[in-house]
């Protein structure tokens, strides 16, 4: 089964899903689908703002925490909101602090060694889907606005799976949001499937 891990113990392998809102107790999207990622076998589930609840993230403890859990999982889905066309503050500031040590504080030992983990973007929008086309109302599709994390992705050698989108997230009727959560829980089995164990560098088959 999964777990859910908002501290600094090491989840077991499988798939690490980052979850950054936040307050989860206030979601309906994102707590739905945290629940149902946590219905799927090896699957850990971290509330990451319930483990940063001040937002600080120390390079030298709180990211060596976080550089374990990661080279630990098989796969990294990092899941939250889109917010001003952007990613929550705490994501970027956990990019900072963690992806900063890993990849140039101590590369040889940490970001040599997660290069080839997979990573999947889920993301819940507020608008509808046609708001995020060249010609709606937000004029940058949603492919565009993601571009940093795809860049981040590529940089880190970390290969990029195809992001799982909810619209409307916030005004989903209950049935919708069941279904949304059904479909969000396929699209991580899908991920788990497609991204077999052993796949990253630093970590035997």
């Amino acid at each position: 089964m999964s777990t859910d891990n908002n501290t600094t113990e090491t989840p077991v392998s499988g798939t690490l899903v980052l979850v950054f809102h936040r307050d989860l107790s206030t979601s309906r999207a994102n707590a739905a689908f945290a629940a149902a990622a946590r219905s799927l076998p090896d699957t850990d589930v971290v509330d990451m703002q319930a483990r940063y609840p001040d937002a600080r993230i120390d390079m030298s403890t709180d990211a060596a925490d976080d550089a374990a859990m990661l080279l630990q999982a098989d796969r990294i889905v990092l899941q939250f909101p889109i917010q001003w066309y952007s990613v929550p503050a705490l994501l970027k500031a956990w990019q900072d602090a963690v992806l900063t040590r890993m990849y140039y504080v101590v590369a040889a030992s940490e970001g040599d060694r997660l290069v080839g983990t997979p990573v999947m973007v889920i993301v819940t929008a507020g608008n509808v889907a046609a708001a995020y086309e060249r010609t709606g109302q937000n004029h940058y599709t949603l492919d565009e606005i993601l571009t940093p994390l795809k860049a981040t992705a590529h940089r880190c050698g970390l290969p990029w799976y195809e992001p799982h989108v909810t619209f409307e997230a916030d005004r989903l009727s209950r049935d919708a949001l069941a279904d949304a959560a059904i479909d969000y829980r396929n699209a991580l089995a899908a991920f788990a499937e497609a991204t077999p164990v052993g796949m990253r560098n630093g970590k035997a088959a």
